[in-house]
């Protein structure tokens, strides 16, 4: 599929996404208003009907809607243009992007009416506004600097937490914000930063270079980071234009040809493991030969100007789908899911209310009697499905933890293989004799011991990620039966007060019937989205992923790595002593090196596994409790908000007496207001989807 949308049709289709996003919140708003308006009224009239939890999951839903944003993190290796792209993007020289410094903090760019920036620290301190002069001064560093501290594992600015970057720009101000990573290789320790904000931006950027396709670096980053992730990845092949400076006759068509054809396949090899989506092959889709400086010169000079040639018009149009089709459609849907909740949840309370109208007090009193033994279901079905989100959680908690526990007392088995490609190339063991230089060596070697630990620690995650996403899709199976059982019982209740019979829901469908606890329970829309840093609801529940990967970045893997290489250096030491100068000088040293570190971590990994152990069970457990905590919460808001309604009534019917016709007109037209509003939401959402 070829794209050709240039920028100002990016920005138009995402100015209708934020009008769209506009007027959902504002009728998600609408109806929450009106329920609230309305349950005021009920207090003087025939009781409340129970809808404060409608009431705020609306309030919540239509305020993220209204501050919601799509967020893009670029990533990439050091001098790959990451920079030079994002001002391109943008359309002005924003970010530090000379020849030699490189952005050394992690930076979110976000509208604001003026410019500013503001730096954020980690270590108490309030945040530091400064000018963009200083900004770019003062952290940004040379790539001597940060290759010098990458080998000693030491970040540029260990106090600093980020830097936001407040701009009046048209794309910013269409509600996209954009993350901004240092390079891969600044320090393991950063690294881990941006990983904390992966699962919470909306797609990656991830910028290569096209003179150094598919670096080592960018490789080990995308199979362990990246791969089966389920992350949506844009590559930009940058500096394109530049494929000619390399060849020997820059003029002859048929040798550029050639060289880009071989490109071409290089990146398409490393690459397309990564773009498959549900099984389609999104390669053309997401990957893209750009030229950011060409681009920005085009911009910075015209900023209505084309971008045909530089490789941003067909990028951006994929882009645009993505984020205003794609993306808008299922946050969109999120909404219109939970209107159509609210009604039902009104349409449902006032069927139940009228009849009830002309009961007197005595019938009205034998009939709330009447529904008890229905009461005492609901709250069983809510026990049995806390029940088995208990025993879920005490087995997937241990089967994790034990799988840990295998994994890391398997590494030895393939140590000697896995750790050949960390083993840095500079690393010179006769270094290790030479006082002066044995803290460099140290350092060094360290270091790669740190990336085989980082990666291997995260390669596992996947298998606590699949065993998760296993046991939510069987607990939103559940959540579906549970709810359908839960809504029997419900029938029975309105049924037994009323005298009617329920009519069939024709043309229903499941989802359509379910409760809103269950609905919530089954990830069917998230109310927690836009939470930016922390866990968050997903579609199979909790973001179980954003627990896993705070434990991974907090939880001490580096300390583990940093503890377990520290206490081997001595005994390995011994051990190069032991070789001798004349071994030291051979390709010997490396593979008796790494001998003596599987050696000593053989002894260590034991200790790995009994002091992670624990912390892994308790990080899965709490995934699973504060899942139970909202679901039980929901289903126990729900239950009281029903015995609410019918207490509410009663209460009214024995201090004075209602005026059935006036109540009747009253809840008709809330029923009423409430039915245009979510038409309204609906036809902006059946706009969205027709464009």
């Amino acid at each position: 599929m070829s794209y050709k949308i240039e920028t100002d049709g990016f920005l138009n289709d995402l100015d209708r996404v934020v009008r769209a996003r506009r007027q959902i919140s504002e009728h998600l708003n609408n109806v929450a208003e009106t329920l609230t308006q309305a349950e005021s009224a009920s207090e003087k009239a025939s009781g409340k009907l129970g809808l404060e939890r409608e009431i705020e999951d609306l309030v919540i839903a239509s305020k993220n809607l209204r501050q919601g944003a799509f967020r893009l993190l670029v990533l990439g290796d050091m001098k790959r243009g990451k920079s030079t792209f994002l001002n391109a993007l943008i359309g002005e020289n924003l970010l530090p992007s000379d020849v030699n410094p490189c952005t050394a903090l992690l930076t979110i760019l976000k509208y604001g009416a003026e410019k500013t920036v503001t730096v954020h620290f980690n270590d108490g301190k309030p945040p530091e506004p400064i000018d963009f002069k200083s900004f770019k001064q003062r952290y940004t560093i040379a790539p001597e600097e940060a290759k010098e501290l990458e080998q000693k594992q030491q970040q540029a600015f260990p106090d600093v937490s980020h830097a936001v970057v407040e701009y009046p720009l048209p794309l910013l101000e269409k509600g996209v914000e954009i993350v901004d990573s240092p390079g891969l290789n600044d320090t393991e320790a950063r690294n881990e930063l941006s990983l904390g904000y992966i699962n919470n931006c909306h797609a990656i950027l991830f910028v290569l270079r096209a003179s150094q396709p598919c670096t080592l670096a960018e490789r080990r980053y995308l199979e362990n980071y990246i791969k089966d992730r389920g992350l949506s990845v844009f590559f930009l092949i940058n500096a394109w234009d530049q494929v000619r400076e390399g060849l020997i006759d820059p003029d002859d068509a048929d040798e550029m040809a050639e060289a880009e054809t071989k490109l071409r396949k290089v990146f398409h090899a490393n690459l397309i493991d990564y773009c498959q989506v549900d099984g389609a092959d999104l390669y053309e889709e997401r990957v893209f030969e750009v030229s950011a400086i060409q681009a920005l010169r085009r911009r910075i000079k015209n900023p209505a100007a084309s971008l045909e040639g530089t490789g941003f018009a067909e990028f951006m149009g994929s882009l645009n789908t993505f984020l205003t089709q794609e993306r808008a459609i299922a946050e969109f849907r999120q909404a219109r899911t939970l209107a159509r909740q609210a009604f039902a949840r009104v349409q449902e309370a006032i069927a139940r209310r009228i009849p009830l109208l002309d009961q007197d007090v005595e019938a009205l009193k034998q009939r709330i009697a009447s529904v008890e033994p229905q009461f005492g279901q609901l709250s069983g079905i809510r026990d049995e499905f806390r029940d088995e989100i208990r025993t879920m959680r005490d087995r997937k908690a241990r089967a994790i933890a034990d799988s840990f526990k295998t994994y890391v007392l398997n590494l030895e088995n393939t140590f000697e293989q896995d750790f050949q490609r960390y083993q840095p190339t500079e690393l010179q063991f006769l270094d290790f004799f030479n006082e002066s230089k044995r803290e460099q060596f140290t350092a060094t070697a360290q270091q790669g011991f740190q990336q085989y630990v980082n990666d291997k620690f995260f390669a596992w995650t996947l298998t606590a990620e699949k065993e998760l996403n296993e046991a939510f899709a069987q607990l939103s199976t559940s959540a579906a039966r549970y709810g359908s059982s839960y809504v029997e019982v419900t029938d029975q209740i309105t049924e037994k007060l009323t005298g009617q019979k329920i009519e069939t829901r024709l043309g229903s469908t499941p989802d359509d019937d379910s409760p809103g606890w269950a609905k919530w329970a089954m990830g069917l829309f998230s109310l927690a989205a836009g939470n930016f840093a922390g866990a968050a609801l997903a579609a199979s529940g909790f973001d179980f992923k954003s627990i896993l990967l705070n434990f991974f970045t907090t939880a001490g893997v580096s300390i583990v790595a940093s503890a377990v290489f520290g206490a081997m250096l001595g005994p390995i030491g011994f051990v190069l002593i032991g070789l001798g100068v004349g071994a030291l000088q051979a390709d010997h040293a490396r593979k008796q090196f790494t001998k003596a570190i599987k050696t000593e971590l053989v002894k260590q990994l034991p200790q790995v596994v009994q002091a992670q152990w624990q912390p892994i069970y308790s990080a899965v457990q709490e995934c699973f409790d504060a899942y139970e905590r909202e679901v039980i919460k929901r289903i126990n808001d729900d239950i009281q908000a029903r015995k609410a309604e019918l207490d509410n009534l009663l209460k009214q019917k024995e201090s004075r007496e209602i005026d059935r016709e006036l109540e009747l007109s009253r809840l008709n037209s809330v029923k009423s207001t409430v039915s245009t509003e979510c038409q309204g939401l609906e036809a902006e959402y059946q706009a969205l989807l027709l464009h």
